[in-house]
């Protein structure tokens, strides 16, 4: 399968374009620098140069690829007014890649967080919640499985809120992001909320699968670690960095800071069942001891 993929050289990015080379698929990416266009290509990839705000060459991507997995997500969180924008730029996207695939029946594999459920793990079957900092987000996804109806084999990966490999990323790695800058790990309230996360090689076994095979308007939890406890993860961060390890308020994490603190554990048994993911690589907690200061 000829596949077009955005965000194709970030840390769950580059796993995909490597499952999916591995897989015997051939990959088209998305490159918005020539710094992103030259790892594309050392990893195998064909490179096509543009951004999110580029709509006609998602869509000539799009029409010309075989399948499409849309990652790509703007890096600034540092107010609300940029994760607004970040949102925006990639609602506009995904609505022109998913215009050039309808009435196609071609895959279109999009990506979201867990939802948040009160009082048990959340599962596949639960709403995207539309309110909040990144709502927005949700909603575009939710357009996306809609073009089912139309003609696109359309479904969504929902990532959790780390997704690692050897020791970075997701909210675990900007944890540690802030703690070198402030020389605390500091997490918001009693630490006792937990976040589910994945490796990320794990997680790019989930996105060829959705592309391979999900139906049309489903959607799939890439979890492996239900909910880890946030202090656990900061004592382990703490430990790795030489650094103490404090509650603080939840204003201090900027934006994310009412995310940072909502417990919001998640669950994929329907997900293994159905595609038959089984993840097999490090836990976060484990990974995280591969953390470099």
């Amino acid at each position: 399968m000829r596949v077009f993929i955005t965000g194709g050289t970030g840390l769950i990015g580059s796993a995909v374009v490597a499952e999916l080379l591995s897989a015997g698929h051939s990959v088209t990416a998305l490159a918005r620098s020539e710094a992103s266009a030259d790892r594309a290509a050392k990893a195998g990839a064909d490179v096509v140069r543009g951004g999110l705000t580029d709509l006609e060459v998602l869509r000539a991507g799009a029409r010309q690829a075989d399948g499409v997995i849309h990652l790509a997500f703007g890096n600034d969180f540092s107010s609300p007014e940029a994760l607004a924008r970040n949102v925006a730029e990639e609602g506009a996207a995904l609505a022109a890649i998913g215009e050039a695939l309808v009435g196609t029946d071609r895959p279109l594999v999009t990506v979201s967080g867990t939802p948040q459920v009160e009082g048990r793990a959340s599962t596949e079957h639960d709403p995207l919640p539309t309110d909040g900092p990144v709502g927005g987000r949700s909603e575009s996804v939710v357009r996306a499985l809609g073009l089912a109806a139309q003609g696109v084999r359309s479904s969504a990966v929902r990532l959790p809120r780390t997704v690692h490999n050897e020791g970075e990323g997701g909210f675990a790695g900007l944890l540690a992001q802030i703690a070198r800058g402030a020389g605390t790990v500091g997490y918001p309230g009693d630490g006792a909320q937990r976040w589910p996360a994945v490796h990320a090689r794990d997680a790019a076994v989930l996105f060829r699968l959705a592309l391979e095979k999900a139906p049309g308007g489903s959607s799939w939890h890439a979890v492996a670690d239900e909910g880890d406890a946030v202090r656990d993860i900061a004592a382990v961060i703490g430990r790795r960095l030489g650094l103490p390890v404090a509650s603080l308020p939840e204003e201090n994490f900027g934006p994310l800071g009412p995310i940072f603190a909502t417990d919001q554990p998640a669950s994929s048994a329907h997900t293994r069942a159905a595609l038959g993911w089984e993840p097999t690589h490090p836990s976060l907690l484990d990974d995280l001891e591969n953390m470099s200061a």
